[in-house]
């Protein structure tokens, strides 16, 4: 898709073990992506060279990223390398594009040698996201440090994967024309529903009626770049440890509440897929008192409870407003109609009880939610909250991209690659 030559995404990881379904890096490289492994001893010194030079460039990227502009001193400090390595990746990350320095030395508060700082080059490279909704896709460029620098929404007049993935691709094409002198250095995509990294796969999206569709394989084919592909509550808390307040935190829950309801969950900065990457299904929990009718056949099942689906067809039949569109009945609530405001602080409730028993479970530091009516209203936040319970109230919070969140989801899949393994990162002509 794009007409020069750039860095694109690839990976030097081991191949994990197999498993039904196993899923290869990129369109450039046949070894699987894998999360980095963090430095640990080893009597096999090739292999423990090759984890340490990983680790080590992904943790001053990721120093840059956090602290820059910043000293390279600074990052020595910070992260227990030596200067000479931080000089060598730095110099390097440089010549590929992914960082820069100022243009004016600087002096730590007027004395000492002037220093040069470094920074996150975001003028660039792009990486493209896409996010498959239920009734929309959104298509989404973002510059290094996750911001969205150009999106489209592309409503489904279909959702045969063939059709969606092919309009993905056009929109994709589209934006980067858009962005003259701006160059992909690869695509990530989000999906709802069993989701199977290793394979980049969508194993199975009901709601879509997707089944075993190789998203990775047509995405690369129809753009010429690299694609990766993860569940978007995965794609989430991989943006809110990355570019949100939430980076700094030893263990972070995402919550993700749309048509479709999952979660992801984050320790040490690793996130847990489990065997085929089904981790985070919860959309079949219980829900006591339940009353709706599930797909599954049964009662009360929490995506059949909390969906946007379940929502908006109880603001019509509420009389609140005709639609499909869960904003809508956001927007209704902000225009004074009780019944639309009982109904959003109703669900936010609802999901704050949800939250409650996934935090008695997995007690991360930080929760993160993403639902459409704690993102806009305070009221929401303040049920969410209520539901949570007062103890744990505070470590719970809003998505960090309110206005966003599904650009971000896609192209952070994309972005998590790259600060996981920059080094992979090598020029390559598309």
């Amino acid at each position: 898709m794009p007409r020069a030559a750039a860095p694109t995404l690839v990976s030097s990881s081991p191949s994990p073990s197999p498993s039904p379904s196993s899923r290869s890096s990129s369109s450039r490289a046949s070894s699987p992506l894998t999360s980095s492994s963090r430095t640990s001893p080893s009597r096999v010194p090739r292999a423990a060279d090759s984890d340490r030079r990983r680790t080590s460039a992904s943790v001053v990227l990721r120093s840059v990223l956090e602290h820059g502009p910043v000293a390279r001193s600074t990052i020595a400090r910070l992260t227990g390398l030596s200067p000479a390595s931080v000089t060598d990746y730095c110099a390097r990350f440089t010549e590929l594009g992914l960082i820069s320095e100022e243009l004016v030395p600087r002096r730590s508060n007027g004395v000492g040698r002037p220093h040069v700082p470094v920074d996150v080059d975001s003028s660039g490279f792009v990486v493209a996201g896409v996010h498959v909704a239920v009734s929309y896709t959104t298509v989404a460029l973002l510059d290094l440090r996750g911001r969205v620098v150009a999106r489209r929404e592309l409503e489904h007049e279909r959702t045969d994967p063939g059709w969606v993935l092919a309009r993905a691709a056009e929109g994709l094409r589209a934006l980067l024309d858009g962005v003259p002198g701006r160059r992909a250095l690869g695509v990530g995509v989000a999906v709802g529903g069993w989701v199977d990294r290793e394979s980049g796969t969508v194993v199975e999206h009901p709601m879509l009626g997707w089944r075993d569709v190789a998203v990775r394989d047509v995405l690369r084919v129809r753009t010429g770049l690299p694609v990766h592909v993860d569940g978007h509550a995965r794609a989430l808390v991989n943006a809110e440890r990355l570019f949100g307040p939430a980076r700094g935190s030893g263990s972070v829950l995402h919550l993700f509440v749309g048509n479709v309801v999952d979660a992801a969950f984050a320790t040490n900065d690793e996130v847990h897929h489990g065997p085929r990457s089904q981790a985070g299904a919860i959309a079949h929990l219980p829900v006591p008192g339940g009353t709706e009718a599930c797909d599954c056949g049964r009662t009360g099942c929490l995506q059949a409870e909390l969906s946007e689906r379940t929502l908006c067809r109880r603001a019509r039949e509420a009389g609140v407003v005709d639609t499909t569109d869960s904003l809508r009945v956001v927007a209704a609530a902000a225009g004074g109609d009780q019944a639309a405001v009982g109904l959003l602080v109703r669900r936010a409730s609802a999901v704050g009880r949800a939250t409650r028993l996934l935090l008695d479970v997995l007690n991360p530091e930080t929760v993160v939610v993403t639902e459409v009516g704690i993102i806009h209203r305070e009221d929401c936040l303040a049920a969410l909250r209520e539901g949570v319970g007062a103890e744990r109230a505070a470590s719970v919070v809003p998505t960090s991209f309110p206005d966003s969140v599904l650009a971000v989801a896609g192209g952070s899949v994309a972005l998590d690659v790259l600060y996981r393994d920059p080094l992979a990162a090598s020029p390559q002509a598309i």
